[in-house]
């Protein structure tokens, strides 16, 4: 028997698929729950000169943005302790409630500060909604029907983030810009009536009254949300060396002193220490990470590159993007078939190990290039991914109870949603530094992005954008090639699994 069959026989064994009356629902009720931040994550961005031409506020319009990523971010270990103490069902429709209120407050919004406060709500919202139902997704199936529920729910992921931009603009030119809001209620309110209606958690027993690590909480989301501040703005809104950023990261520093203090006294704290003291779960936090980091070269960068080097229209380069989510979805709901054979580590070794050689090809497409070309590499950079993160979400989880799932759960999301925030900072440096030094200090990334409207780019600015993407790509790379470390030298040959 090989590595593979060892890991996945040692949890299916014993295992039935429940035959749960209802499931069916609760299945479209988490991709439905799926849709809503991932729609509200891109939805807003084609609105935003409507938003700001009837509310104003243009020098802070990009907290609309960073805001909801800050909320969501920080709550994503909260949401998961409080699933594994209080159970699923509660917690996901707490979620979506103040998701919902979040996104209707938002729909009447009186000025660009009032938006931005309510969009902060959506997100306080949607940190339950994404790591509650990657929960639940576990909790419904064994392991060995698990990708089939993933693969649906990376779909669902997909296709509305591709279709958020453009269903923002359609309702902003057509309807209100309100209404890129607004229509979360449907969507929301049929998920929380199928999750009222079918969800049933099965009774667990209690060793006496929860204790909620209020302390806990309330450090690290202080915590969290000061670092990523200073991680969205620094370079932004003032330079790095700025007082505001060292005041920021300083603050930060002591906060998360302030937090292993908490929580190493905590009886049940937010934030175990388990979590980073077993190898798997520490391999997989890491990986995630850089997962997160290196997702930013594509999805933040190609866009730019696609217009100013390749001269196509936004619709066309918004394509070049989008092909990796059609390759994604299907190489995860695959993957098990690989990882069956030779292991959760080797399967996610050989999906980041194809994406490092596919991100460090792309400074070597020919200047000026045709679009099929990074599109090709994109196709396969998806495939390559997800290959590579479903293997270990689905690892992680079965290798805890259930009373541990969620924080496990909470805390790989947790770390890719960090390794993003990280990485457009870090990414945006890279890429504003060597426009600096090809184009004489004359602009940054941003600049030269508004003025693509102005018309045609003038070619040693096209030669200036491509070396910077070039640059971005292959920093991307090295965040892939870390990740490889990380799992062949810290992650263990076999994940622990435990029969559910």
């Amino acid at each position: 028997m090989d590595q593979g069959d060892t890991e996945i026989r040692a949890s299916v064994a014993d295992e039935r698929s429940p035959g749960t009356p209802g499931r069916g629902a609760v299945v479209a009720a988490l991709m439905l729950a799926t849709a809503l931040p991932a729609l509200d994550a891109t939805i807003v961005s084609t609105a935003v000169p409507q938003i700001v031409g009837d509310l104003g506020g243009f020098s802070v319009f990009s907290w609309l943005f960073s805001g909801y990523l800050l909320a969501v971010t920080v709550t994503l270990p909260v949401y998961g302790k409080l699933s594994d103490t209080f159970g699923r069902k509660p917690v996901l429709v707490a979620g979506a409630s103040v998701f919902l209120l979040g996104s209707l407050l938002c729909g009447m919004a009186w000025s660009m500060g009032a938006l931005i406060a309510f969009r902060i709500v959506q997100g306080l919202g949607g940190g339950a909604l994404q790591g509650t139902v990657q929960t639940l997704a576990a909790d419904l199936y064994p392991l060995r029907d698990r990708p089939r529920i993933q693969a649906r729910l990376s779909t669902v992921w997909a296709v509305s983030a591709v279709a958020g931009p453009g269903l923002g603009g359609i309702l902003a030119a057509y309807a209100d810009w309100r209404w890129i809001f607004l229509i979360n209620l449907p969507i929301g309110a049929l998920a929380l009536w199928l999750i009222v209606r079918h969800l049933h958690e099965p009774a667990r027993e209690s060793a006496g009254r929860p204790r909620i690590d209020w302390a806990g909480a309330l450090a690290v989301f202080a915590c969290g949300g000061v670092l990523l501040t200073a991680l969205v703005q620094g370079g932004v809104a003032w330079p790095w060396l700025s007082a505001p950023s060292t005041a920021l990261f300083g603050t930060g520093l002591v906060l998360a002193v302030v937090v292993v203090l908490v929580e190493r006294r905590a009886a049940e704290p937010i934030i175990p220490g388990w979590v980073w003291r077993r190898r798997t779960i520490a391999a997989v936090n890491l990986a995630l990470a850089a997962l997160g980091l290196l997702m930013v070269a594509p999805s933040v960068f190609l866009p730019t590159y696609a217009q100013a080097v390749l001269g196509l229209a936004p619709v066309s380069a918004g394509f070049v993007l989008s092909v990796w989510t059609l390759s994604w979805p299907v190489s995860a709901a695959l993957s098990q078939h690989v990882y069956r054979r030779i292991g959760f580590r080797n399967t996610a070794m050989l999906g980041i190990g194809t994406a490092a050689l596919i991100l460090f090809a792309f400074p070597f497409l020919p200047y000026p290039g045709a679009a099929w070309q990074p599109a090709l590499l994109m196709l396969c950079l998806g495939a390559a991914l997800g290959v590579f993160q479903l293997p270990l979400i689905v690892g992680v989880q079965s290798t805890v109870r259930w009373s541990e799932r969620g924080t496990a759960t909470a805390s790989v999301l947790f770390c890719r949603q960090t390794g993003q925030t990280i990485g457009a900072s870090v990414f945006g440096a890279v890429a504003n530094g060597v426009l600096a030094s090809r184009l004489g200090g004359a602009g940054d990334l941003d600049s030269v992005t508004r003025g693509l409207d102005a018309g045609a780019v003038p070619e040693a600015t096209r030669r200036a954008i491509a070396d910077a993407v070039h640059s971005v790509y292959a920093g991307a790379g090295c965040a892939a090639a870390a990740a490889f470390l990380v799992l062949l030298f810290l992650a263990p040959r076999r994940f622990p699994v435990l029969k559910d």
